[in-house]
C-alpha cells in the first residue's frame, strides 16, 4: 500500500470539513495573535502624573521631529546662581503643554505633581544615619506610589556653594525647568516622614490663586516676626514665572553670593529669636514675605490647619493614642475591613476619612488638638545622618521617635499586604487575621 501523501490537493481539501481539533487551534491561535496586539497597545495608556488617573499617552515627537520649544534655546540654563534667569516662563511651559498634548487639563483632573526630597552625596556620619535615610525615602516612595505622585530624589550639590539648607534651592529650580508637566513642585526634607498616608494636600481648591504653601505659626510670623514663624523644610510651590522670580530672589540671599553675610546681619537685626548673624534658608523667606507682603506674601498660603509640617516633640507621645482611635473606628466600620488591592487605596482613605471624621475629634491631617494622624512628622534637630544633633534632645529620644513614627507609616502600607509590625518598635512583622482589626479584639 502506498504511504498517505503528506499534502492533500486543493480540490481534496475543499471537500474536506474542518475537524474539531483543528477549529479548537485556529481559536488558540486567534486568541494568542489577540494578546499579543494587546501587549503591544498596553503601554499606550499609562499612569497620568497625578493620583493615578489612567489617561491615553501622546504621541511623543522623536529627537528630530516636533516643534521648536523652550529647550532648543542654547542659553536656557538650569543653574540657579550663575544661569541666565528665566523670563516669560509661562507661555513657554503653555506652549510645550500644547505641543505634547497636555495642555486644557479638565477641571475635574488632578493637578500634577512633583515630590523632590535628597540626602548628601557621602555617607551619612551618625550612627545608623544611612539605615534611617533609606526608610525616610522609603516612606516617600510608598507615600508617592500610594497618590500617583512622581519622586525624585537627588544626592548631588547642583551649586556647590548652597551648602547645608540651601542646596534644596537649586534642585527645586531644576525641577520646575525638567518638568514643564508639573503644576506643583513638592519639596520634603529627608527627615520628615509622611505619617498619614491617606491624606492629600486640598491643592485645588485651599490653594487656588496662591503659589506658594509654607506651614507656620501665625502669631509667631505676624505678631514676633520670628524666623521660626514658618518652617521651610516642608513645602509646596507653584511652577510659574512668580515662583522662579522668587527662586531668584531668594537665592541670592545664600552663601554662592557675596551679599550673604550682610543678609546675615540685616535678618538677625529684623527678625526676632534669631540667635546668630548667618542667613538661613528659611529666616531669609521669612524676611522676604514680610517685607515684601504685597508683591510676595499674598500670593503665599501659611498652612495653620494641618500638619504639613508636624513638629515631633509635639507629635511622638500621642501616636499610640491616634493608632488607637483609627482601630476602634474600623472595628465599628466593616466596610473598611475590607481586604482591598493596593490600587484602591484612595477609595478606602477617603471611606476612612469619613468615618474617623465624624468619630475622632482634630482636623483631617493632624494638628495641636484631637486624635487625627499627623499628616507630615518632621524630625527637626535630630540630623539622623549628618551626625551632628542639638544638644537639646536626646540620641534615644530622636532615634527611637523616628523608628515610631516610620513603623506607625509602614502598618498603614503594610496592611494592603496582609501585614503589620508586631509592636511600634520591632521591625518584625506579623500576618494579619481575617477581618482585622475585629478579629484580632475578638481573639484577645
Amino acid at each position: 500500500m502506498a504511504a498517505p501523501s503528506c499534502c492533500a490537493s486543493s480540490s481534496a481539501r475543499k471537500k474536506q470539513k474542518p475537524s474539531p481539533r483543528r477549529a479548537r487551534d485556529a481559536l488558540v491561535f486567534a486568541a494568542g495573535v489577540a494578546a499579543a496586539v494587546l501587549a503591544l497597545l498596553g503601554p499606550a495608556s499609562v499612569l497620568a502624573p497625578g493620583r493615578g488617573q489612567l489617561i491615553a499617552s501622546p504621541v511623543i515627537p522623536g529627537p528630530e521631529d516636533g516643534p521648536r520649544t523652550f529647550y532648543d534655546d542654547p542659553e536656557l540654563s538650569y543653574d540657579a546662581v550663575d544661569g541666565r534667569r528665566m523670563t516669560g516662563w509661562d507661555a513657554k511651559r503653555a506652549a510645550w503643554l500644547r505641543s505634547r498634548g497636555l495642555g486644557g487639563r479638565r477641571r475635574s483632573a488632578p493637578e500634577r505633581v512633583v515630590m523632590v526630597s535628597g540626602s548628601q552625596p557621602e555617607p551619612c556620619a551618625g550612627d545608623a544615619g544611612d539605615d534611617l535615610m533609606l526608610r525616610f525615602l522609603k516612606n516617600k516612595l510608598d507615600y508617592c506610589r500610594l497618590h500617583g505622585i512622581e519622586l525624585l530624589y537627588n544626592r548631588d550639590f547642583l551649586q556647590p556653594a548652597m551648602t547645608y539648607a540651601w542646596a534644596k534651592l537649586p534642585i527645586v529650580r531644576a525641577a520646575m525647568l525638567a518638568h514643564p508637566e508639573a503644576e506643583w513642585v513638592w519639596w520634603v526634607d529627608s527627615d520628615a516622614a509622611f505619617t498619614d498616608m491617606d491624606f492629600y494636600p486640598p491643592l485645588a481648591t485651599r490653594y487656588a490663586g496662591h503659589n506658594l504653601v509654607v506651614h507656620g505659626d501665625l502669631e509667631r510670623f505676624f505678631g514676633k516676626r520670628s524666623w521660626l514663624g514658618l518652617n521651610t523644610g516642608v513645602f509646596l510651590i507653584r511652577n510659574c514665572q512668580w515662583s522662579l522670580d522668587l527662586m531668584d530672589e531668594w537665592a541670592r540671599m545664600g552663601p554662592a553670593y557675596p551679599e550673604h553675610e550682610r543678609w546675615g546681619k540685616v535678618i538677625m537685626e529684623s527678625l526676632t529669636e534669631k540667635g546668630s548673624p548667618w542667613s538661613c534658608d528659611q529666616s531669609a523667606l521669612v524676611y522676604l514675605l514680610l517685607n515684601n507682603w504685597e508683591r510676595l506674601g499674598k500670593k503665599a498660603y501659611i498652612e495653620t490647619e494641618y500638619y504639613l509640617h508636624g513638629y515631633w516633640v509635639d507629635i511622638m507621645d500621642r501616636l499610640d493614642g491616634v493608632a488607637e482611635r483609627y482601630e476602634a473606628v474600623e472595628r465599628s466600620t466593616p466596610g473598611l475591613r475590607r481586604r482591598h488591592a493596593e490600587r484602591e487605596h484612595a477609595r478606602y482613605a477617603v471611606a476612612r476619612n469619613a468615618a474617623v471624621g465624624a468619630a475622632v475629634p482634630g482636623p483631617a491631617g493632624g494638628g495641636k488638638w484631637g486624635w487625627r494622624r499627623p499628616f507630615v512628622t518632621h524630625f527637626v534637630g535630630c540630623q539622623p545622618c549628618g551626625g551632628w544633633r542639638n544638644p537639646m534632645y536626646s540620641k534615644e529620644s530622636c532615634e527611637g521617635g523616628m523608628r515610631r513614627a516610620l513603623g506607625f507609616a509602614d502598618d498603614q502600607v503594610l496592611r494592603a499586604y496582609g501585614f503589620r509590625h508586631a509592636a511600634p518598635l520591632n521591625d518584625i512583622v506579623q500576618p494579619l487575621p481575617f477581618d482585622y482589626p475585629a478579629a484580632h479584639a475578638r481573639s484577645n
